[in-house]
């Protein structure tokens, strides 16, 4: 965050086993002259798919989960957390885990492709408010950076049962779940924690504190701000504290208290996780910050199966210490998937990603310290090429083509940053979806959810509005879902060596030597147009167009399209012989 039952893809193999398959025993005689044949009809062609591994060819939804959809309206106001007027901009408005596996059931995510889920840190968050914008809006930890304790559930997001109700019904549909995780701060102290936690910093009468008066009723002189986080724990600019530093390592990140991850001493749990009723921290002898934070946000992993992190604020963090949790969470996913085989996807190892601003295309020393993938700033800045991509696609094939071993995640919408120009997010789909290396769909860029409001002092609350359920837009999902799951077919698309095949209507070919998948697309075809495909499919090849649904065939070494907004061509497997 920037500061101010089968697998699917089992399921798919055997699809494809099966279409792929001839009938090459022999039947047995009929019993007697008068027994009838069983007559073989041809089964139905399906595109051959070639998805390649997940680290190869990831495609992230990214949902804050409170903003999606509300499953369970009984944990609206846990915590006494309340809505807050017209604009509602920072409060928590009821999306929950129940609401994510509503979904998942529904076959929302399934139907778009995705096959993993990025989900907003779920663990307890801060219990009330502190003031958002230039005193705009009162600003709870809905979007999950706010932690409070890392060892239970907040209950604004459900149960325990509810969580592993979802992750077992994400596997279940080959879909990952990822956690975003933070190791660089926990949350504010606000005047509801206070209360809550019994901590004697506040001042009398703050319950009536406002927006405009908040910090006058907190004692921020208060040598009582021990019994919190402690000078053991955090660096803060508070009595008895070390105060943050000056660099990106000690640095307090928009006056959050600092963990001292690395300092390597010893601690003991915090006073108020001590005393605290609900909590499952417990004592780790020997061990120091880092230790307990990676031991807390692991135990997620090794307690429901979660496949992997989003790992935020990587810059303010020793890279050490994401070195440590990956290795810990690698260690976690695998004892999880030994003693629960039925329920998991595969046995790919744990996974992360980071959020190292202004980090784009590229292989870094990120990708040394624990990390599979980072966020790539960069494609959101490059709209200006979506319509006309060539030379983007062609600077990303050679980032990734034919280098399995690390990915960046593209995107054209985030939290962070901004929404896409929402009357552009046909073509946004459509770069997104076939340039080269990994994807992250931000929740509502397929459905055309707008913008919430924008307060003068923190325009990026406008990114994180309600999902669009009862106004989406059919036509933009329709195109997006097409291009999302041609693209789950194909790891060319991700890691394929790019060839432009003419430059009017475009039209490229990607190839993935490793696997031996291959696609062709062009894009605008606005007359009909007869295609040079030989370097691509061989003579008398079947292909299908994936945003069409026509067939055509390859004869003397040319398809002929219609007209088209976007073509779409994928191998078809051979018809199989299957009895009635």
């Amino acid at each position: 965050m920037r500061y101010r039952p089968l697998s699917r893809r089992l399921a798919l193999s055997l699809l494809l086993a099966a279409a792929l398959a001839g009938c090459t025993a022999t039947p047995p005689a009929p019993a007697a002259a008068t027994a009838t044949a069983t007559a073989a009809a041809p089964a139905p062609a399906v595109p051959v798919a070639v998805p390649g591994s997940f680290a190869d060819n990831p495609i992230v939804y990214f949902v804050v989960t409170d903003r999606f959809l509300n499953g369970n309206p009984a944990n609206d106001h846990a915590y006494g957390r309340q809505r807050d007027g017209e604009q509602d901009i920072g409060t928590f408005h009821g999306g929950d885990l129940k609401g994510l596996t509503q979904k998942l059931r529904e076959g929302y995510f399934r139907a778009l492709g995705v096959n993993a889920l990025w989900i907003t840190a779920p663990y307890e968050q801060i219990h009330g408010w502190t003031v958002g914008g230039q005193k705009e809006f009162k600003h709870y930890a809905y979007h999950g950076y706010y932690a409070l304790d890392y060892t239970v559930l907040d209950r604004n997001m459900g149960t325990p049962e509810e969580l592993r109700e979802m992750v077992d019904e994400a596997h279940a549909q080959g879909i990952r779940v990822l956690f975003d995780v933070v190791m660089n701060h926990p949350g504010y102290l606000d005047l509801q924690t206070a209360r809550d936690l019994g901590l004697k910093v506040l001042w009398p009468g703050a319950e009536q504190a406002t927006l405009r008066d908040q910090h006058s009723y907190i004692d921020y002189n208060n040598f009582a701000f021990g019994d919190w986080w402690g000078r053991d724990w955090v660096r803060a600019d508070l009595p008895g504290y070390l105060p943050g530093g000056r660099d990106d390592l000690t640095m307090q990140v928009a006056y959050l208290p600092d963990f001292r991850t690395d300092h390597p001493a010893p601690v003991k749990l915090p006073k108020f996780l001590r005393d605290k009723a609900d909590t499952r921290a417990t004592d780790l002898p020997g061990t120091s910050v880092r230790g307990y934070l990676v031991h807390w946000l692991t135990q997620w992993v090794r307690e429901y199966g979660i496949d992997g992190f989003r790992a935020d604020t990587v810059k303010h963090v020793e890279p050490d210490a994401w070195r440590e949790l990956k290795a810990a969470g690698v260690k976690a996913l695998a004892e999880w998937k030994r003693e629960n085989p039925s329920r998991k996807i595969d046995d790919a190892p744990f996974w992360m990603v980071g959020e190292y601003w202004g980090h784009g295309a590229r292989r870094s020393e990120l990708h040394g310290a624990g990390f599979d993938a980072m966020l790539d700033f960069d494609f959101q800045q490059r709209g200006g090429q979506f319509d006309q991509p060539e030379a983007l696609f062609a600077e990303y094939a050679q980032v990734y083509a034919g280098r399995p071993g690390f990915n960046n995640l593209a995107y054209v919408s985030s939290h962070d940053t901004t929404l896409f120009d929402r009357s552009r997010l046909f073509a946004a789909g459509t770069a997104l979806m076939l340039a080269p290396g990994g994807v992250q769909i931000y929740y509502g860029d397929e459905t055309g959810r707008p913008a919430g409001p924008a307060p003068k002092g923190d325009p990026q609350q406008a990114t994180r509005s309600d999902m669009n359920w009862a106004a989406i837009d059919t036509g933009l999902l329709d195109h997006w879902r097409k291009l999302t799951r041609f693209r789950a077919r194909h790891v060319a698309l991700a890691r394929g060596e790019h060839r432009q095949l003419q430059d009017r209507p475009y039209a490229f070919t990607r190839h993935d030597a490793a696997t031996g998948d291959r696609v062709v697309v062009v894009m605008g075809v606005t007359a009909p147009l007869v295609l040079d495909v030989s370097g691509s499919f061989a003579e008398g090849e079947t292909l299908q167009d994936a945003y069409s649904g026509r067939t055509v065939t390859v004869r003397g070494g040319k398809v002929s399209l219609p007209e088209a907004r976007l073509v779409l061509l994928e191998r078809w497997a051979a018809p199989a012989a299957r009895s009635r």
